[in-house]
């Protein structure tokens, strides 16, 4: 084949934990006692023969630090044609998965992270194996009807006092027709994004990748580990596309986009409660046929330019003066020891965890550009209007945003939403980072973005 064809692989590491480990995403931790769906690793190399080769791997975990990414980058870049820097690594952020940032009382386990940056590695060494003559497309389509923003106003007096004693103007989850509801604090992004790959010998699926703006759906059996709907909807999308049979197998993901403040629960209707994963499966059926349709419209190119900008970005962090210190100090002696139960003997354990941190942290973004497709990331769990505001301002078309990528930086609300208080912004290892910066992430991402554009 001529030295210019585009080119692509996919592949996939199962990171499926042993019983007993952490699991991320509450308050309390829990520990793993069954598997209800293996975990994944689900990685995709592209490579249109002119610049550098990137790669793309979306991990069925809640989150992961960057000394766990950087570990998984270092191991391929010794093992692969993929450099450091065109490389991009996100969590799914199901909250059903193995531990490996610390946050709240989940701590991670050490010995699980190694596996975590070793399996993420080998499903990029596989994706690079596979590489084969392919076509590249893109596209999307609306799904408005399971995204709802989680941040609501309520009626004067009706906002509880946060952990610090403080009266917040939006609560996030307030209650399933609650009468103090107003209104939501924000809006949504009902937009699902498609990155797909099909084999140029013959037309088969190769691999697709989509994006939406939705958290998780989260009901999961007790104890469980399970990806959650987005490998409800990855083991769908095969099912629909009829490609369980490929060799090498087709590979689906999904990507989490600005979906710090949405959720699935449609706040002002009740819904009837299920069974655990009737609403997980319901989403991915919903999703994933219409992921299959959009596909069969798309308009496939071997000739999609490849390029990459990635940027360390230093920003600040909002440490406790030593007067919240002492409180939170006073507030665990009055406590009963752990496991912690009361929100505020929580949120004081996190305000000493945060007072041995520095003033500042170094963190990533990146900017992909795939033919005309954008793709941006940010390090955190990003807000609607930050990812529509990077949607409508790119000087690429179509451009979608993936959230927790190459780094766990917490929650990003803007500034105005710090203004508006809500779980979202207090602070702990969950939401750390100064309130100027999301302004300071997403100005860089532009930057970023403008250069490829």
């Amino acid at each position: 084949m001529p030295a210019s064809r585009f080119r692509a692989g996919a592949a996939t590491s199962n990171i499926t934990p042993s019983l007993g480990v952490s699991l991320n995403g509450g308050m309390q931790d829990r520990a793993a006692a069954h598997v209800h769906d293996e975990l994944h690793a689900r990685c995709l190399v592209l490579d249109d023969g002119k610049h550098e080769p990137i790669g793309i791997a979306t991990v069925d975990s809640c989150m992961i630090p960057r000394a766990v990414v950087d570990a998984a980058k270092e191991m391929v870049q010794g093992e692969t044609d993929l450099n450091l820097d065109r490389m991009l690594v996100s969590a799914t952020h199901a909250h059903s998965c193995p531990t490996v940032a610390g946050v709240f009382q989940s701590e991670p386990d050490e010995a699980y992270a190694e596996f975590l940056a070793r399996r993420i590695a080998d499903g990029f060494r596989r994706a690079a194996n596979n590489l084969q003559p392919a076509e590249v497309a893109w596209g999307s389509f609306p799904e408005p009807n399971e995204v709802f923003n989680r941040r609501w106003r309520l009626k004067p007096g009706s906002m509880p006092p946060d952990p610090f004693g403080d009266i917040d103007q939006v609560k996030m989850n307030p209650g399933v027709g609650s009468d103090a509801l107003v209104e939501p604090a924000g809006p949504t992004d009902p937009e699902v994004s498609l990155l797909a790959v099909r084999r140029a010998e013959g037309g088969a699926p190769l691999a697709l990748w989509a994006n939406y703006s939705l958290h998780y759906v989260g009901d999961v059996g007790p104890g469980h580990v399970s990806a959650d709907y987005f490998g409800a909807f990855a083991r769908r999308l095969t099912l629909y596309m009829k490609s369980d049979d490929l060799d090498p197998p087709f590979v689906a993901a999904m990507t989490n986009g600005t979906s710090g403040d949405v959720n699935n629960v449609n706040f002002r209707t009740a819904r009837d409660r299920g069974p655990a994963y009737s609403r997980i499966n319901a989403v991915a059926q919903v999703l994933a046929a219409k992921a299959a349709e959009a596909y069969g419209k798309l308009t496939f190119r071997s000739d999609a330019t490849l390029d990459m900008r990635e940027a360390a970005v230093k920003v600040g962090v909002r440490r406790p003066t030593r007067d919240e210190a002492a409180k939170a100090r006073y507030i665990l002696s009055q406590g009963e020891g752990e496991p912690l139960k009361k929100v505020e003997e929580i949120y004081a354990r996190e305000t000493l965890l945060l007072a041995d941190y520095p003033p500042n942290i170094e963190t990533l973004v990146q900017a992909v550009r795939i033919g005309d497709l954008g793709i941006a990331t940010f390090p955190c769990e990003t807000f609607v209007e930050t990812g529509l505001a990077v949607k409508r301002d790119s000087p690429l078309r179509p451009t979608f945003v993936i959230s927790l990528a190459n780094d766990y930086a917490g929650y990003l609300p803007t500034a105005e939403h710090h203004r508006l208080g809500g779980y979202e912004t207090w602070r702990a290892r969950s939401s750390f980072l100064a309130v100027d910066a999301e302004e300071t992430l997403r100005s860089t991402v532009m930057r970023l973005l403008a250069e490829l554009g």
